[in-house]
C-alpha cells in the first residue's frame, strides 16, 4: 500500500485529496494545526483503517517514522480574510513550511506536489493566463503575503528539483468551490450563498465587471491526482476556462437561491484582480484532463451543502469582516 502525507488535510481541497488517496488505495496520513482547517472535514475519516492523523504546524521540524511515497503540501491560509488576518503565519507556511516538506522528501525519496495558486499571477496583463506569464505582483501590498508566499513555494521547490533531483510537481489552483467550503471564509460563492441564505443583499465590490472562473472540486481533485502521477515537473494551471463577471454571477446566484435580494456595490479593493481565466491547454495535453461539471450542476450541490448547515454556522459568517476582498 503507496503511503501519501497530505498537510493542510482538514482544509477544503485537502480534505477532499484524503478521500480520493483513500478510495485509490492509498494509506493516507493528514496533517493540519487547525489554524484555518475544520476537524469536522475529517471526523468521517479518523477511525478508517487507511487514514491517521497528526495535529501539527509544518513550519516545525516535521517527523514522520513511516516510509513514505507521496507528499502533498496544501497546508496555508487560502482566502484573503485569513491571510489577511495571519500574514506572518502565511509567509512562514510558504517559505519554513514548504522547506521543511522538502527535507522530508528529500530524506524519504518521496515525491512532493505542491499547491501554488492562480494569485501568482497576480492582477494579470494577460488574458487568459498561461503558465509562462510571470505574473504582475505587487509585493508589498496586502495580497502580496499570500502571492509571494506562494511564489517563493514554487521557486524552492525547482531548486529542490534542479539541486538535488527531488521528484517534485506544482499545481497553479484556480478559484475552486464546492461542499466543505467555509461560509466565512470571504470568497465569494460562500459569500453571496450565506447572503442569500440570511436574507441579506449581495454585495459586490467595484462595479461587477470583473470576472472569475470557478472549478468544482471534483475537476479540481482529479487534475491534482493526474498531475501527481505524471512526470512533468513544472508549473500546471488547474481550474475551469468558463468565465463569467461578479455581477452576472450575482444574478445566478439569485435565480438559484429563488431570493429576491437585491445587489448593493462598494468600492473595490487593493490589487482585487480585475480578470481571472486559466489557460489549460498544458493541462488538456500533459495529463489528459479538462473540467467535466457544468457550473449549474455544481452549483446547484455547493447550495445544498451550505443550505444543510446549522442556523448557527449560517449566522456565525454573517459577523465576520469581509474586508472588501468577496470576489476572490
Amino acid at each position: 500500500m503507496k503511503k501519501i502525507l497530505i498537510t493542510g488535510a482538514a482544509g477544503f481541497l485537502g480534505s477532499h485529496l484524503c478521500d480520493r488517496f483513500i478510495l485509490e488505495g492509498f494509506h493516507v496520513i493528514g496533517m493540519d494545526n487547525f489554524i484555518t482547517g475544520d476537524k469536522g472535514n475529517i471526523n468521517h475519516l479518523l477511525n478508517h483503517s487507511s487514514f491517521e492523523f497528526i495535529e501539527h504546524d509544518v513550519t516545525k521540524f516535521i517527523k514522520i517514522e513511516d516510509d513514505l511515497d507521496y507528499i502533498l503540501h496544501f497546508a496555508s491560509p487560502a482566502s484573503p480574510i485569513d491571510y489577511l488576518k495571519i500574514p506572518i503565519q502565511t509567509l512562514k507556511v510558504g517559505a519554513l513550511g514548504t522547506h521543511n516538506l522538502l527535507g522530508l522528501a528529500k530524506a524519504k525519496g518521496a515525491r512532493l506536489l505542491i499547491a501554488s495558486t492562480s494569485e501568482v499571477y497576480g492582477d494579470p496583463l494577460v488574458h487568459p493566463q498561461t503558465e509562462d506569464y510571470y505574473g504582475n505582483v505587487n509585493t508589498i501590498g496586502p495580497r502580496g503575503v499570500y502571492d509571494e508566499a506562494k511564489r517563493f513555494q514554487e521557486s524552492i521547490t525547482m531548486a529542490y528539483h534542479r539541486f538535488h533531483g527531488l521528484e517534485t510537481r506544482i499545481v497553479r489552483i484556480f478559484n475552486t468551490y464546492g461542499p466543505r467550503m467555509r461560509l466565512n471564509d470571504g470568497r465569494v460563492i460562500p459569500a453571496f450563498m450565506g447572503q442569500a441564505l440570511r436574507g441579506e443583499d449581495l454585495t459586490i465590490f467595484g462595479d461587477g465587471s470583473q470576472t472569475r472562473s470557478f472549478c468544482y472540486v471534483d475537476d479540481q481533485i482529479e487534475g491534482i491526482y493526474r498531475l501527481l502521477l505524471s512526470d512533468y515537473t513544472l508549473p500546471v494551471n488547474i481550474g475551469n476556462p468558463h468565465e463569467i463577471t461578479i455581477k452576472d454571477f450575482a444574478e445566478e446566484i439569485i435565480k438559484l437561491t429563488g431570493t429576491q435580494q437585491k445587489v448593493i456595490y462598494k468600492d473595490l479593493p487593493i490589487n482585487d484582480p480585475m480578470q481571472r481565466q486559466p489557460d489549460i491547454t498544458l493541462a488538456k495535453k500533459i495529463l489528459d484532463w479538462e473540467p467535466k461539471v457544468g457550473r449549474a450542476e455544481g452549483m446547484k450541490i455547493t447550495f445544498d451543502y451550505f443550505k444543510s448547515l446549522s442556523h448557527e454556522q449560517l449566522y456565525k459568517s454573517a459577523h465576520k469582516d469581509f474586508s472588501g476582498y468577496i470576489s476572490k
